[in-house]
This record gives structure tokens, sequence and C-alpha cells, in this order.
């Protein structure tokens, strides 16, 4: 049985999140108070709807109660983020996950007692911060409890040598997710890699691990 989700709010965030999940085969509703947002994706899901999210009664008329998850993805607006939550709260959403932007919305929305809050502003301020710090980093996303995923570029010491050799687990306590090849131009999945693997100067690791050791790796193999 397909997932139905709704999302409010169609800036570039909550839209891009509402045709994913439309293409993952979920029924998606995308909701916004701007028409011309609604039109712009009403191709992409399964039903698009220009209405204003702080009515109660506009809810309800589209079952919001019966979804399984809606995103609240309102970005500029935080008064009506906040009463389109309560909302949602009132009418009794089983799951609710909430945009917040900055560390006092986010509080707020923790006192409402929503536990899935999005702060992607954050996570761009993160990676932009990462990238200048370390060039060769692609994409860096934080964990609870000081963990990272990352995606970093080879270090060139590490070319033409196995990944045993290297020792990612031993020396430097991290794992490696999966491993990113060129191959005719284009990089492909490698699956998980055994230790005689040899690493290639353009590859990109995928690595979990504790920020700091990974901020040890990049720097002792740079």
């Amino acid at each position: 049985m397909n997932q139905k989700f709704a999302v409010i709010g169609l800036g570039q965030f909550g839209s891009s999140i509402a045709r994913k999940l439309s293409l993952k085969g979920s029924e998606v509703i995308a909701i916004d108070s701007d028409e011309e947002k609604v039109e712009s994706i009403k191709n992409d899901v399964a039903y698009a709807v220009t209405m204003d999210s702080t009515d109660k009664r506009s809810l309800e008329a589209q079952n919001i109660q019966d979804m399984d998850a809606v995103i609240v993805s309102i970005g500029a607006n935080f008064q009506a983020m906040l009463l389109t939550t309560f909302l949602l709260q009132e009418l009794g959403v089983n799951r609710i996950i909430a945009r917040a932007q900055g560390v006092t919305q986010r509080r707020i929305l923790e006192k409402m007692g929503i536990t899935e809050i999005l702060q992607p502003e954050e996570e761009v301020g993160k990676n932009v911060a990462e990238q200048l710090f370390n060039p060769g980093v692609l994409m860096c996303m934080s964990l609870p409890d000081d963990y990272e995923i990352i995606e970093v570029q080879a270090p060139k010491s590490c070319a033409r040598r196995s990944l045993d050799a290297i020792g990612l687990r031993e020396k430097y306590q991290l794992n490696l997710v999966t491993l990113l090849r060129k191959i005719n131009d284009e990089y492909h999945i490698q699956g998980i890699p055994d230790a005689g693997t040899a690493l290639e100067a353009e590859d990109l690791l995928v690595l979990f691990g504790k920020s700091k050791h990974i901020d040890r790796f990049i720097e002792i193999n740079s």
C-alpha cells in the first residue's frame, strides 16, 4: 500500500521533498498559499492545492489527519509555520516533520513536542564551512554525538595503497561506507570494498566516524 504524505510550503526545499516522495511511488498532496508555486508542481504530485494552511477547516477538508506524515516546510512565515504545526497536532496527525530556521525556532518546536525537525540551512552551512576548511570534502552530514558521514576525495598519499595498508579502522577509527570510482568520466558506487582494494587517485571515499578522527585522517594524508 502506497504511503500518503502532505507537504505544506512549496519553496525550493518543500517542492524537492514533494517530488522525491512522488517519484518513490508515494501519494503526495502539495499545499501552498501561492497559486504560482502550486501550478508549478501540480503535474509532479498526486494532488496540488492552493490554500491557507492556518485554516483548520481547510486542513480537515484535505483529510490531512489521514496522512502517514505531514512535512511543514514553510520558511518565510514563522508564525504560519507554528500555527499550521499546532493545527496538525490538534487534528491528530500521526507524524509531523517541521522545518526550523535557527536555534530559537528549533527550541519552540521542541517545546511543542515536535521531535522531527529539519534544518536545511544549517546543514548547507556546515557543508560550506567543511569544504572551505578541507577543499577535498564534497559532502558532510552531521550526526548526533559528534559523528559524521563525509564524502571526500581520496588523499594523494593514499593512491595505489590498499585499504588494509591505509588502516582506516585500525589507525583512524573510521569506517568506509562505500567507494565511488570514476569509470568513463562518471562515478560509480563500488559497493563495500574489501581490505585488499587499492585506491585510485580520483576515488571518492564515503567515511563514517567521529569528526575529530575524520579531521585527523584528512590532515595526516593531505
